[in-house]
């Protein structure tokens, strides 16, 4: 045992037990000799700890060097280090043995349980046992791959090897940071989320999240979807849902590559990255025929208006199976919308809430056999240019019987609905419309028109039937650059198209469909 503990490099001024020799003794002992010294060390566990301490107290002594002392010191410690690492190596390997005997389930239901998991729940079964890891390795178990955090702590590495490990059998990734969790469909949450103000969304203060950012290992950059295209484009090629969630990092380039690589994915989302609403739209159009879901939500409140009528168009030929449309925050005008909503005949979603310039005119001969017959959800929700008379236009048009399958209408404002004339006189009740006879009608109908009661902050409160599903609406869930540039906006919002051979797509009630889908 004193031989494992100190070899001194010189010899003392006292007379000392170790020498080199017995260092060289040490190293050539049998199997057996080890064994047996070793287990006469573990036996010292049962000693009291005061007489091992004095024990090594006069070993210590022994070496009146302080070299000699310092040495002695590092191998113990190296010694008790082994040791416990062994003790654990050993443990682990007895638990999984252990596991293997009584687990109930057989390794195939394993995986089957494993793969039913959420991706941090199952990184935590993983390290338990070297069984379960076995089990965790298996690519069923990274299908539905969810790294969303609610601070910055995922990097690349991290979502390569996920992806790797999930191979083809990648269904489902959803990355990057949601700042909270969300609510009804009628008033969701805003989820554009910036590392810059992220202390209003978390308990980290502004210096832990500074510090992060200058920490690689905690931020995902444009290439982190790379592994989906990699590998002659394994990984993506049958990745059904693609959720990402404020990146900041990412690029167009990065997010049109990843999509070409994704022809079956069925189910997009997309929320405060920067990149442009035109050039996603043609990568989708381009790329995912078999789309069913689209969220957008742009990370600048009303400043993207790149969209143009003829990428309305493809998108509507070439991703006919489109159900739901999301499209939140930016610069949209009638024409273009009214395209999509009627072009997209198997439409049943529709959430444009905090969409600039929309006034409601695309809601024109809605509902009937020229498009929208479907839609069963229809949110526009907070959007500045939106006019009261259009408004009730549309609840005239389910009381006459369209809009069958309608059963969830949100039209609240939190600075009130655009009068006729001037959108800068606000209307903060349905006046024009009986909201009691709509209900009575429509009883099936869950129908949401909060306003500031004349102008002032909106309250909890709202003076509507009782029928009414209402809910609160508070305007300090949207982020601050949303407010200046939702309250700064000066057009009318009755601006048309100007695209280029699309000047016959002016709003009127007898418009054509000329999409031939």
């Amino acid at each position: 045992m004193d031989t494992l503990l100190h070899t001194p490099t010189s010899m003392a001024k006292r007379p000392c037990p170790f020498s080199s020799a017995t260092a060289t003794t040490a190293a050539t002992m049998s199997h057996n000799q080890v064994d047996n010294l070793l287990q006469t060390f573990l036996d010292l566990a049962d000693s009291p700890s005061l007489s091992i301490d004095l024990s090594f107290e006069r070993l210590l002594d022994l070496s009146p060097r302080d070299s000699d002392q310092s040495l002695l010191i590092d191998r113990a410690l190296k010694l008790g280090s082994i040791l416990v690492e062994a003790g654990k190596r050993s443990s682990r390997k007895r638990s999984t043995q252990h596991n293997s005997l009584f687990w109930a389930l057989p390794p195939d239901l394993t995986i089957k349980v494993f793969s039913m998991l959420d991706t941090q729940s199952l990184c935590y079964a993983a390290a338990s046992c070297s069984m379960f890891h076995k089990c965790a390795m298996d690519p069923l178990c990274y299908a539905n791959i969810d790294l969303t955090t609610v601070v910055p702590k995922v990097n690349n590495a991290v979502v390569s090897t996920m992806i790797q490990r999930a191979g083809k059998s990648l269904q489902s990734l959803k990355l990057g940071i949601v700042p909270g969790p969300t609510s009804s469909p009628g008033s969701r949450e805003a989820l554009v989320y910036s590392i810059r103000n992220s202390v209003d969304v978390s308990n980290f203060s502004w210096n832990e999240k500074r510090t992060r950012q200058g920490k690689e290992s905690s931020i995902l950059s444009r290439s982190c979807l790379y592994p989906l295209s990699g590998d002659t484009g394994a990984a993506g090629t049958l990745l059904r849902r693609l959720h990402l969630y404020n990146i900041e990092r990412m690029d167009i380039a990065s997010l049109c590559g990843a999509l070409s690589a994704c022809p079956s994915l069925f189910d997009l989302e997309i929320v405060g990255l920067h990149v442009e609403l035109r050039q996603t739209l043609v990568s989708v159009s381009t790329s995912c025929p078999l789309i069913e879901r689209l969220y957008f939500e742009s990370s600048k409140t009303g400043r993207d208006e790149s969209l143009k009528s003829p990428t309305c168009v493809d998108l509507v030929n070439n991703c006919p199976n489109l159900t739901s449309l999301a499209l939140r925050g930016f610069k949209l005008h009638d024409c273009k919308v009214r395209i999509l909503v009627k072009g997209f005949r198997k439409l049943k979603y529709v959430d444009f809430s905090t969409s600039y310039s929309i006034t409601g005119n695309f809601l024109r001969n809605l509902g009937g056999s020229t498009g929208g017959s479907l839609l069963e959800v229809l949110i526009l929700r907070d959007c500045m240019h939106l006019r009261e008379v259009e408004v009730a236009r549309l609840l005239a048009a389910v009381l006459t019987g369209d809009f069958k399958f309608l059963r969830h209408l949100d039209v609240s404002n939190r600075e009130g609905l655009a009068s006729e004339g001037d959108w800068y006189h606000r209307c903060y009740s349905l006046s024009t419309i009986n909201i009691k006879q709509v209900l009575e009608a429509r009883p099936d109908i869950c129908l949401l028109a909060e306003f500031p009661p004349d102008g002032s902050e909106l309250n909890s409160e709202v003076s509507l039937p009782s029928q009414l599903s209402s809910h609160t609406s508070d305007g300090s869930l949207f982020m601050s650059t949303s407010e200046s540039s939702y309250n700064s906006d000066q057009s009318s919002g009755n601006e048309e198209s100007r695209d280029s051979g699309y000047a016959f797509l002016e709003e009127s009630s007898d418009e054509v469909d000329f999409l031939g889908v």
